[in-house]
């Protein structure tokens, strides 16, 4: 296999060829250094699409500072890894589509949270996402239309 870029268009690719939940195991336990995550969602069986590009104000994070989030990230941390990514985008990062769990009605990002914050920080409306789902395939298939071509 060559050296996987872990970018939208690659994820696309393996969408394409019915490999999605592929990449994203490859991406959490590689660079998207989010191994838990990854043995988390082998647990049980799950249902995939995209990546899809969509409005930011359709996804809602569970991490940052906030006191309410599930996972709690210091101001100062928080800020820090913030930034890092800005200048990330301001570069032209070809940044890997956020991963989002479809949960009763909401799109919760469970990897990107920072990544989804510096892209609201720098004004951007649309990002690319995948999105799962772990009762049905009919659950996001209102994602359809999502879809890149």
């Amino acid at each position: 296999m060559d050296k996987l870029l872990f970018n939208v268009n690659e994820a696309i690719e393996f969408y394409k060829k019915g490999d999605i939940e592929e990449w994203v195991h490859l991406f959490l336990n590689s660079v998207g250094n989010n191994k838990p995550f990854s043995e988390g969602l082998k647990l049980q069986k799950r249902y995939w699409i995209g990546p899809i590009l969509i409005d930011i104000d359709k996804l809602t994070r569970c991490c940052g500072p906030e006191p309410e989030m599930q996972y709690y990230n210091s101001p100062e941390s928080w800020d820090k890894h913030i930034e890092k990514f800005q200048d990330l985008i301001r570069d032209g990062w070809d940044m890997p589509p956020l991963i989002a769990e479809n949960k009763e009605g909401k799109l919760i990002v469970n990897d990107g949270n920072h990544r989804i914050e510096a892209l609201k920080r720098e004004n951007i409306k649309k990002c690319w996402a995948i999105i799962w789902d772990s009762d049905s395939e009919e659950n996001i298939k209102q994602f359809e239309e999502y879809l890149a071509s």
